[in-house]
């Protein structure tokens, strides 16, 4: 192979398949034929609508992406591919059929993780390091605010620890199905009861920072795991921010987590985010497959809602 076609945003909202060619893979570097890729609802449709800040350009590339922020960008960071030798890789890669990666950023998929869920893994690795920035105790009452992909999947987490009291909440009353499916406890926002003393909050939104603020108990500790992009939200740290000695922590998988820095590196954290995806439950974030081919007129629609937009790439190998 020595051409492919990769998904290109080209404008606020439009995007479109672009043909290029593939050098022969070097010496440090496999070539995958794309099985599978996710699509990151959060971040990606910042990207698509052309909302990434100037000031973030640096910070928001993703490993391999092509092209420069805010246009034409070729963005993505969830691809499972397949080498020559028919072994099945996780890869920070675009939405890309074909590509060459270096090898220090293949990720082997586990044999027991199929690959439509394996697109979960840089979703599920971002929810590993909120985890490890939200260091709960065992008992701790805990909050997770936005029933997302990244919040269905930090809760869940967080809900392993023994005897916590971990409930998810969210403005979709729909959400509450696939919470129940993961075994989380769904409260409607105004149902949600006051001390949680963790709360993550993943709703992007600023009435959900703000719920945050509201629930959060003495000292309690609120990780910011949402990105606004351009957005300014306005909070009211006036009130009983101070008084409730609250803090509030980012949280961003770019860095491992203090809790774990020094001890896992970023290759191994993504390992760890994939041998979690061999519990079958994660099935229920996997929303219906769509084309890669059918991806720029699908785009817009993908990024309106919905859980993890799985692309398939007309490879019978992808439910393996």
């Amino acid at each position: 192979m020595t051409t492919a076609r990769a998904f290109w945003t080209v404008g606020p909202g439009q995007g479109e398949l672009r043909a290029e060619a593939l050098a022969p893979p070097g010496a440090e570097e496999m070539r995958l034929v794309t099985l599978a890729s996710g699509i990151s609802r959060g971040t990606e449709a910042l990207v698509f609508a052309g909302r990434v800040p100037p000031s973030q350009f640096a910070t928001m590339r993703a490993p391999l992406m092509g092209g420069d922020f805010p246009f034409p960008v070729k963005y993505g960071y969830a691809a499972v591919g397949r080498d020559a030798a028919g072994a099945r890789w996780f890869v920070l890669h675009p939405h890309q059929d074909a590509f060459n990666a270096p090898r220090a950023m293949c990720v082997a998929v586990p044999d027991d993780v199929p690959t439509p869920r394996a697109v979960l893994a840089a979703n599920m690795e971002t929810a590993l390091n909120i985890a490890w920035d939200a260091a709960p105790l065992i008992g701790e009452r805990v909050l997770v605010i936005g029933a997302g992909v990244l919040g269905l999947l930090a809760a869940a987490l967080l809900a392993r620890m023994p005897a916590a009291d971990v409930a998810i909440t969210d403005i979709d009353p729909a959400r509450a199905e696939v919470a129940a499916r993961l075994g989380l406890r769904f409260a409607a926002p105004d149902a949600v009861a006051e001390g949680r003393e963790v709360i993550v909050h993943a709703s992007a939104s600023e009435a959900g920072l703000r719920l945050a603020l509201d629930r959060a108990g003495f000292e309690a500790r609120i990780v910011e795991a949402s990105w606004f992009g351009d957005r300014a939200p306005a909070l009211p740290l006036g009130e009983a921010f101070h008084q409730r000695r609250l803090r509030l922590v980012s949280s961003q998988v770019g860095a491992v987590s203090p809790a774990m820095r020094g001890r896992r590196t970023h290759g191994e954290r993504l390992a760890l985010a994939l041998a979690l995806l061999a519990d079958p439950v994660y099935d229920a974030l996997l929303e219906p497959a769509t084309e890669f081919a059918d991806l720029p007129r699908a785009m817009p629609r993908l990024l309106r809602g919905g859980l993890c937009h799985v692309l398939t790439y007309g490879n019978a190998a992808c439910s393996a």
